[in-house]
């Protein structure tokens, strides 16, 4: 199948790419600076903008599939309306390319809930992405687990610098990770499966963990004794970001909706996706330690400003 990656360059599309060429795909990656990346062996590679729609119509020439894997994590204020512009542009441009099947990564948690301002964006991108003229398949997932996830990196630094965390009350929510491999697994295996084409499943990991879990669960792994986290009602999401840009190097930009979309329970309700997707799951603390390993070999996330593929805002 011909397939495109927008987002190719991010800490998912960067593993996305080589699993979709070794699944026998034909894959064009589309990237805003060629220069700056090295594809795998067999990739085509396509300069364009998703902010710019002149730049897109020759990416999406002879594509059958197309993943969205991108979002505005770092784009400040404006993010939702910048979200809102690549959404739209790519839509349009899929839509009169005859792109059968686009694939989006979004974020889990229930539609009802107070959502942060980053996963509700991811919503309406969500929507729409949805509003055209071909099948669209979505994914949701909490924290996804690997080497390059901003939200890991987190984790392992206050695990390394912290022996007591003081936390806002979201420490003790229900969150269910899931490995960076696992996703791109269930991201490769949705194009076989045409019955999940206009679905929208859940994806997550074997483990539900309490975020006071994950922190002592990763310090066991790192081999350090385990912090001594305590909750209290007075600190809010947007205090703990800047303590956290103080005492990690996630900018606080990052940090805070990170932080934000922390603040529900986010746990799988409905496993359908594994009836089409057979995936051998791995557990939170292997995928730790194959986070933790030091040929993890994980692709760099690009650089903070514009629309770009990685994690879910607000989550991982």
């Amino acid at each position: 199948m011909h397939v495109l990656v927008t987002g190719a360059t991010g800490f998912v599309g960067g593993r996305l790419v080589p699993a979709l060429t070794s699944a026998g795909h034909e894959v064009r990656a589309l990237v805003r600076d060629p220069s700056a990346y090295d594809p795998p062996p067999g990739v085509e590679v396509v300069q364009g903008d998703l902010l710019e729609p002149g730049t897109l119509a020759s990416a999406f020439e002879g594509i059958e599939a197309a993943y969205y894997l991108v979002h505005s994590m770092r784009a400040g204020d404006d993010f939702e309306e910048r979200d809102r512009s690549a959404a739209g542009n790519f839509a349009a441009v899929a839509s009169d390319a005859g792109v059968e099947r686009v694939v989006y990564l979004g974020g889990l948690g229930e539609d009802g809930d107070d959502l942060s301002p980053h996963l509700r964006s991811r919503r309406e991108v969500e929507m729409i992405l949805a509003d055209a003229d071909y099948a669209l398949t979505t994914l949701r997932a909490a924290v996804i687990v690997g080497d390059g996830s901003a939200s890991f990196r987190m984790v392992r630094q206050l695990v390394r610098r912290l022996p007591l965390m003081v936390t806002p009350r979201w420490v003790r929510n229900e969150c269910q990770p899931i490995a960076v491999d696992d996703v791109v697994a269930y991201l490769v295996g949705v194009l076989d499966a045409p019955e999940t084409a206009g679905e929208t499943y859940g994806i997550g990991g074997p483990d539900v963990l309490t975020y006071r879990e994950m922190l002592a669960r990763t310090a066991e792994a790192m081999g350090r004794r385990r912090p001594l986290v305590l909750s209290v009602p007075v600190l809010t999401p947007k205090l703990s970001s800047y303590w956290i840009g103080l005492v990690t190097d996630v900018p606080t930009a990052v940090a805070r909706p990170l932080v934000l979309g922390l603040k529900n329970p986010v746990v799988v309700t409905d496993d359908a996706i594994r009836d089409h997707v057979p995936v051998e799951l791995t557990t939170f603390d292997d995928a730790v330690r194959k986070a933790l390993a030091p040929d993890a070999g994980t692709p760099s996330p690009a650089p903070g400003g514009n629309p770009t593929a990685g994690e879910r805002g607000g989550r991982r």
